[in-house]
């Protein structure tokens, strides 16, 4: 106070120099990243991708209701967006899957496939349409994933090099649509759109919620204290706040995420609460005449210890985060500690300093409107509300706690009904675009959603070196009998040490035996060729997805899914040799089977390299036949269907153990969701417990009793557990927001409680241990304060409400929620306990005179 311009210039330097750090922000929505880079899953997940040149991918779909898809105009319209979308940068055309854009696969004659395009050219006639039609309802593979299986809708699967171009590629397949000329309807979803639209849309509603509710708090707090420019001060403390802790992030290069993108949100109440409570005070004590100084430093005496311990309880809470493997989690949890430490000394520095700044005749005009407001109170009711109130739970303790009780037992079997679920889709609204997409596709077809499950051999290693010893064996023996080589094996073995895989090693092995045979005698000859003989049956075996009875575990599997109703549909390399068996074979129905050889595989597969995407073969299997993959769409992208899914291959592979040496693993968005999230609540929980815990240390800390560190602990113990309690009646889920609004909660939760304590504590002292004279005086001025900063930080943020993005919707009601529900219990709840047992809590000295 005695230095208020260093403060102000302090203050503005620190906003202005990290404030400047805030254009070279960088944003990620990308959730994979919510799991560490060294996480198992994600890393056998990239590692997956890796293998079989899998990319995220945008679904477009295109529906007619009326005549079907397969008609001229329909049909000409599908290509022509095709070849469009193959021309965006950042589209991986080779990848692309469209009807217009995939072979047809079809007899040619005995033994002979013909290989053209589904869709060469744009039809023109209904006829041209009606063959496309019956191409395609011969190929299963396409049915429910390129076209419905009602022939009303036709699905493009657009692979992009990375996700954060989802949006703009959306945009640019979106501009297309609008020149056909076509009644159609065009539909753009999957989850890289989704998570990068909602990237997007998260910092333009920023930009309208955050200030939005700064101005209801700004309405709110004005209507309270009637005076502007002691209002703005709180603002002006929010701004800096924000400011500061969101430049410190971008400065130090973090990048800004879904959870650091709402640190503004949180901050906003966070850094106005303290600075309520203390201009509230003050505006309760001051009087025109007075010397601010004077007041201002009896409220900061009086506040000081209540204002501290509120910023290092909520420090405490998003310190916690830290705690969980999530890294944006911590980054979230880091600096919004570090932001409430910022509104501490805010609040202990730059309020006092900008009150006793602003001129006497302003302060002066503010205790005016205080003490008429308060004089017209006075002539409607001798009695103010909130001390009538105040008496209630004093009286009749007994139904008061009963009813606490009773709202703990109903919540608690709320929160046994919760479910754990996320969906990045669901993020939107009902009526959003995305969102009517993914409803629209996801009925229509066997999914937008993706998982891969992958297989691979763990006995390729055993089986060459068995090779290794075999040959060895082989040429110390023919050393012994003076068979004389030019070559030895280890040097054959190192000269292909540099293929790209096992089976082009071996392939290559095999070649220089084969060369080496022609510039040898007769006895070496029988060597080589017995060494040759060894190869190529390590070859054989080594290439595990080339035998029908390894092919057709992946078949039931497949198909034990699709039955359980599970998922919409899976692909596999089963798929592809069935169908290439039928056309090999004779063209009917009852020939879509896997042939009984290995040799039947090797030539079905040997007959797709002469396809027009013969590379398509490599997303199902290795080129060395010891992995492959199961691409499985679901029609949901809800954790609890990843879930079940997870669950019920695990009882398959149980029930029906994998053929020996196999193993198989887990990759695919909709999966590293399932994880990400899982263990984000997960370590929620655990923080949750821990810094409660920390919470209930510091509370006895503080009031040196452990009653009363109990006693505080009561708001925030029944607060979480209504809010949940209720979240779990609705049927709402508990996803990503709602866990990080766990910490929050914690925070805000237990602040009114200290107040009241620490002011019935200081009350008790004017009243001369009188608890119930000392209660009464809390329930004027003190709870006078609680009550506005509920309201406040309430009624400021009911706003999000209108937000189009769930997650804000979350925030908006959570913080509501939080602040009603703890104001309550602080002051029904607290009163009603004490007056069970006042001496436990507040000393045996204490009595009462009513």
């Amino acid at each position: 106070m005695n230095h208020t311009r260093s403060v102000f210039i302090v203050m503005l330097l620190a906003v202005l120099a990290l404030g400047a750090m805030i254009p070279r922000i960088v944003i990620d929505t990308d959730p994979e990243n919510m799991l560490s880079a060294e996480q198992p899953d994600r890393l056998r997940h990239n590692e997956i991708r890796a293998t079989f040149g899998l990319h995220d991918m945008l679904v477009v779909g295109q529906v007619n209701t009326e005549q079907g898809i397969f008609n001229p105009a329909s049909l000409a319209a599908h290509y022509q967006l095709t070849r469009a979308i193959e021309q965006m940068e950042g589209v991986i055309a080779a990848d692309l899957m469209s009807l217009a854009a995939v072979d047809n696969v079809e007899q040619a004659g005995p033994g002979t496939i013909a290989y053209d395009w589904l869709i060469p050219e744009a039809p023109q006639t209904q006829a041209e349409a009606d063959r496309i039609r019956a191409a395609v309802e011969r190929l299963p593979m396409y049915l429910g994933t390129l076209v419905s299986e009602d022939g009303q809708a036709a699905a493009i699967f657009v692979p992009i090099a990375s996700k954060d171009i989802s949006h703009r590629i959306a945009q640019e397949i979106q501009a297309v649509v609008e020149t056909l000329d076509v009644s159609d309807a065009f539909h753009i979803t999957g989850q890289p759109v989704a998570q990068d639209t909602f990237g997007v849309e998260m910092f333009q509603q920023m930009a309208i919620s955050a200030p939005l509710a700064g101005l209801v708090i700004f309405l709110a707090m004005l209507y309270f204290f009637r005076s502007l420019p002691l209002v703005v001060a709180p603002m002006l403390l929010a701004m800096a706040t924000v400011i500061t802790t969101m430049g410190l992030l971008i400065g130090l290069g973090y990048t800004v995420h879904i959870m650091s993108s709402m640190i503004p949100i949180f901050l906003m109440p966070i850094a106005v609460v303290a600075s309520v409570h203390v201009l509230s005070n003050f505006a309760d004590r001051y009087r025109p005449g007075d010397d601010p100084k004077q007041v201002m430093g009896a409220v900061m005496e009086q506040l000081f210890k209540p204002v501290l311990f509120t910023s290092l309880t909520t420090a405490v809470g998003f310190l916690s985060l830290l705690t969980t493997p999530i890294p944006p989690v911590q980054v979230f949890g880091a600096f919004i500690s570090f932001g409430v430490l910022i509104a501490l000394i805010l609040t202990l520095c730059f309020i006092p300093a900008y009150t006793v700044a602003l001129k006497r005749e302003t302060l002066d005009k503010m205790a005016e409107k205080f003490r008429a407001k308060e004089e017209q109170a006075a002539a409607q009711d001798a009695e103010s509300l909130l001390s009538r109130l105040g008496r209630l739970p004093t009286r009749a303790p007994l139904a008061v706690v009963g009813a606490v009780v009773g709202l703990l037992l109903v919540s608690g079997y709320g929160i046994q009904q919760i479910q754990i679920n996320d969906n990045p889709t669901l993020w939107f609204k009902q009526d959003h675009r995305i969102r009517v997409a993914d409803q629209v596709l996801n009925a229509r077809f066997a999914g937008t959603y993706e998982a891969y499950l992958a297989f691979r051999s763990t006995q390729a290693e055993a089986q060459l070196q068995q090779l290794n010893e075999q040959a060895n064996r082989l040429f110390a023996e023919a050393e012994r009998q003076g068979v004389m080589l030019d070559t030895r094996w280890e040097a054959l073995w190192q000269a292909t040490e540099n293929e790209p895989n096992l089976g082009a090693r071996l392939e290559a092995l095999a070649s220089e035996i084969d060369d080496q045979l022609f510039m040898v005698d007769a006895d070496a000859q029988a060597v080589l060729e017995t060494l040759l003989d060894a190869v190529e049956s390590t070859r054989s075996q080594t290439r595990v997805f080339q035998q029908p009875e390894v092919l057709a575990y992946l078949d039931d599997l497949k198909a034990h899914l699709e039955e359980q109703g599970l998922i919409g549909k899976a692909n596999s390399l089963a798929d592809v040799v069935k169908t290439i068996n039928r056309e090999l074979v004779s063209g009917d129905p009852v020939d879509y089977q896997l042939p009984q050889t290995a040799n039947g595989v090797a030539q079905t597969i040997l007959s797709f390299q002469s396809s027009q995407r013969p590379d398509d073969l490599w997303n199902f299997v290795t080129r060395d036949f010891t992995q492959a993959s199961m691409w499985v769409q679901l029609p949901s992208g809800d954790n609890q269907v990843m879930s079940r899914v997870v669950e019920a291959v695990d009882a398959y592979i149980a029930a029906h153990p994998l053929p020996a040496g196999l193993e198989a693993d887990w990759g695919g968005t909709t999966y590293i969701n399932l994880i990400w999230q899982g263990e984000m609540v997960e370590g929620m929980l655990w923080a949750l417990f821990s810094a409660f815990i920390v919470v209930l240390v510091m509370m006895v800390a503080l009031f040196r009793n452990l009653w009363l560190g109990l006693l505080a602990m009561l708001p925030l113990t029944i607060t979480i557990a209504a809010i949940y309690g209720v979240m779990g009646l609705i049927g709402k889920d508990f996803d990503m927001p709602v866990a990080v609004l766990s910490s929050l909660s914690l925070g805000l939760s237990v602040d009114f409680a200290i107040h009241f304590i620490q002011r019935l504590r200081m009350a008790l002292e004017t009243t001369a241990g009188d608890w119930q004279a000392a209660m009464a005086l809390v329930f004027q001025e003190p709870s006078r304060a609680i009550v506005r900063n509920a309201v406040v930080i309430s009624v400021g943020f009911l706003p999000l409400l209108a937000a189009p993005l769930v997650p804000y919707i979350t925030v908006g009601i959570f913080l509501a929620s939080i602040m009603a529900t703890s104001a309550l219990v602080t002051l029904f709840a607290l009163p009603a306990v004490i007056s069970l047992a006042p001496r436990a809590f507040l000393g045996a000295q204490v009595h009462s005179n009513s």
